[in-house]
């Protein structure tokens, strides 16, 4: 069996050295480098080969890749790498990686070719001067040779131990059996549509009730299935930390069947930097300094540990003074599986996207809780700029950039010159505005180049905003609006002021081509109503296969009691107050107990808990509150216990109203004080004039189908095992209406 390598990972693997670096240095764009690259090989003669494909073995590693030319005449092969800045403040590791590749592509070249001598040229190329600077070695068939088997023998070692844990890991998952040996109700029949799914190459929509253990349901079937299917990597995506715990929890139950399979938790940088304090180069920070020299033995010590949750990973990090959050990264590619946030796969520069396609891997996707992905993905494919920040900058702008952003601000301004209204969305892009921004940027990279150290944090705060609203403006299309809301005037010069907002309504098309990219994904939820709703807005393919799976919960074990003589509706809050209070203590002195309340604000809910602590203040309740941190959040879970009495106030849509588990007396009812509806506002609005244009639905896309969501979420926390008994009061007269009820599970039975 032969193990395949890019050239490009085979050179990061055994040639990179030296500190990790992450001092801000400019570079091109992906598509000023892809636009580099066409520039110099248009240079070159008509007999020069471009992207030229090689492949040679040694023992049992394949080494394959694409030489970027070839001129038969000079008998050169030319490596381009595009830059900006001082070419001479190149760091000499990332040379000695350049001339690694460069010299490896030389001896593919040499074997399929049967030369006996070659060029290799590494072209540097100048995206801002449009200059070439060549670095030519002349080297014998015989060098590159040897070289090429020296970096073979230093990567063969770890290519052999990767096809053995191949074969190990494939074999035991062959064997792989049920942790609890019987399926829930509904868990098999999700299996089964996943483990389908993932045999046959096609995307599934899963919608399934809470409680039926969806994440062992899913990962187990998908895990079946790597064998058979030959796929690499699993990524297991979710929007939230207990979606991830939960993922960790059921692979720990797999792995303790022993099964060799490498278990990799990805998280935030914030989160896993041990020295905050201190900036990411060698000359800061002790993690960073000679990593890439500490890195092969940090790998090696890490792959026998093979679940890396955070604190096992961090401690094998520290073991070997690296850093943590770049030890992650790095095992990224040796891990079978990868729990993580959705960025990691969906976001315009997501890491493990980025490893699948250069690696060509096969990949199954998990997307958890499927319906936050369309939120996310919206935030993930919208930027914002305010006037304010740049305005800001003159104080301390370096004279070379002061005309550039000068320019910005007389263009922004003539957009918002003539605007009457504070919100009002542009019938297309602002190409002048635009062009200005990229030449800012342009002139800010050149300026940031030349002067690496000491870089004014609102400036590069600034430019990198700046970056990627014209990443953005390169893509935009009917699935986006570019908007201007005008900020009050200042007290002084009484100049307006504003902030554009690039912002996606539609992530479908950005999405799409992550999932056609997948072996097979899953999206996966308890609310994926209407299927075609979530279809057409995280753009899953039209030959997806979708299964409502049965709830194993009966009607019997939740009481649904609709209080229609109340409206919540912002004009009739205040008239609802006493309706609401009313109607908790009632059930509450009817039923003792815990229960979670949840409102459309946290101003509606501090309005309810205000009445309550006067006319009942027997009546135990706790609030979340504005800006929770973690430990305020458990602590808030923590008063729902098997002894304890009292009302838990939340907002709907936030860190209460989903991915929460209390099951039989820890929670035996939720009132929900609100259709969930997104609040009508010119934002919205536009964004339902823009569903309606693109799917003939705009209010159900942008208001009733996300507010039912919520409210289905939020009831859910209620009936979390088939023992569980409770009660959902939905408070508002609108849940009586037929259009309404009709969103909600089958399984409630009629309402009272």
């Amino acid at each position: 069996m032969s193990y395949r390598v890019a050239v490009r990972a085979l050179c990061e693997f055994t040639a990179k050295q030296g500190d990790l670096d992450l001092r801000f240095t400019p570079s091109p764009t992906a598509l000023e480098g892809m636009a580099g690259h066409a520039t110099v090989t248009s240079r070159r003669g008509d007999g020069y080969e471009r992207e030229v494909t090689l492949e040679a073995s040694y023992h049992n590693l394949t080494v394959r890749g694409r030489a970027d030319g070839y001129d038969s005449t000079k008998n050169r092969l030319e490596e381009i790498k595009t830059y900006r800045g001082d070419l001479a403040r190149q760091p000499a590791n990332h040379r000695y990686l350049h001339w690694a590749q460069a010299k490896v592509y030389g001896w593919l070249l040499c074997e399929a070719r049967t030369l006996e001598s070659l060029e290799i040229a590494l072209v540097y190329f100048d995206v801002v001067s449009q200059k070439e600077t060549l670095l030519v070695e002349t080297c014998t068939a015989e060098h590159l040779r040897a070289f090429f088997e020296t970096q073979c023998q230093y990567f063969i070692a770890w290519a052999d131990q990767e096809l053995a844990h191949r074969a190990e890991r494939d074999q035991a998952l062959r064997s792989l059996t049920f942790p609890y040996g019987e399926f829930r109700s509904g868990q098999r029949q999700l299996a089964e549509a996943v483990y389908k799914a993932a045999c046959t190459g096609t995307h599934l929509m899963a919608q399934a009730p809470t409680g039926i253990g969806k994440t062992l349901a899913t990962l187990f079937p998908q895990l079946k299935a790597m064998p058979g299917q030959q796929l690499d990597k699993l990524y297991f995506l979710t929007a939230k930390t207990s979606g991830r715990q939960l993922a960790l929890n059921a692979l720990d139950s797999l792995a303790g069947q022993q099964k060799p399979l490498r278990v990799l938790e990805l998280i935030a940088r914030d989160k896993a930097c041990e020295h905050p304090d201190k900036a990411c180069h060698g000359e800061s920070c002790p993690l960073a300094r000679g990593f890439y020299d500490r890195l092969p033995a940090a790998r090696d010590g890490a792959i026998t540990r093979p679940f890396l949750d955070q604190a096992t990973l961090r401690e094998v990090a520290l073991a070997h003074q690296v850093c943590p959050y770049y030890l992650s990264q790095e095992m990224a590619r040796w891990a079978d599986v990868v729990v993580g946030d959705y960025n990691y796969y969906f976001d315009l520069s997501a890491l493990l996207y980025s490893l699948a396609l250069l690696n060509q891997w096969r990949i199954g996707v998990l997307v958890d809780e499927a319906h936050n992905l369309l939120e996310r993905g919206r935030s993930m494919y919208s930027a914002e700029l305010n006037l304010l920040a740049f305005k800001g900058l003159r104080k301390t702008l370096p004279a070379v950039l002061k005309k550039p952003i000068e320019r910005v601000l007389r263009c922004w301004g003539d957009v918002h010159r003539l605007q009457a209204d504070a919100y009002q969305v542009l019938p297309g892009l602002p190409q002048v505005l635009i062009n200005a921004l990229q030449q800012a940027v342009s002139a800010i990279t050149d300026y940031l180049g030349e002067n690496p150290a000491g870089v004014d944090s609102a400036l590069q705060s600034a430019y990198f905003d700046a970056m990627q609203f014209c990443k953005l403006a390169e893509l935009f299309g009917d699935h986006s609006l570019i908007d201007c809301t005008l900020l009050p005037a200042h007290s002084r010069s009484n100049a307006k002021a504003s902030v554009l907002c690039l912002r996606n309504v539609i992530p479908a098309p950005f999405l799409a081509s992550r999932i056609r990219e997948t072996r097979s994904c899953v999206l996966f939820s308890a609310t994926l109503t209407p299927q075609r709703f979530y279809a057409d807005t995280l753009g899953v393919p039209a030959n997806r296969v979708w299964v409502d799976v049965e709830s194993p919960f009966r009607a019997e074990q939740l009481q649904i009691r609709l209080a229609q003589h109340i409206s919540t509706r912002y004009q009739h809050r205040s008239a609802s107050l006493q309706a609401v209070v009313d109607l908790l203590a009632q059930q509450y002195q009817t039923r003792p107990g815990n229960y979670l309340a949840f409102f459309s604000s946290f101003d509606y809910l501090q309005q309810v808990t205000s009445l309550l602590r006067v006319q009942h203040p027997e009546l135990p309740y706790w609030e979340q509150t504005r800006s929770m941190d973690e430990g305020a959040r458990n602590a808030f879970l923590a008063r729902f216990t098997d002894e304890s009495c009292g009302i838990g106030f939340a907002v709907l849509g936030g860190a209460f109203s989903e991915g929460i588990d209390l099951p039989g007396k820890r929670l035996i009812g939720a009132f929900v004080a609100t259709l969930g509806l997104p609040q009508v506002n010119p934002v919205n609005e536009q964004m339902k004039m823009r569903m309606d244009h693109l799917f003939g639905t705009g209010y159900d896309y942008t208001y009733l189908y996300p507010g039912l969501q919520k409210v289905v979420q939020a009831a859910g926390r209620v009936i979390r095992t088939t023992g569980d008994v409770g009660v959902v009061h939905l408070i508002d007269d609108r849940f009586g209406r037929r259009e309404i009820r009709r969103l909600l599970p089958t399984w409630w039975g009629s309402p009272s």
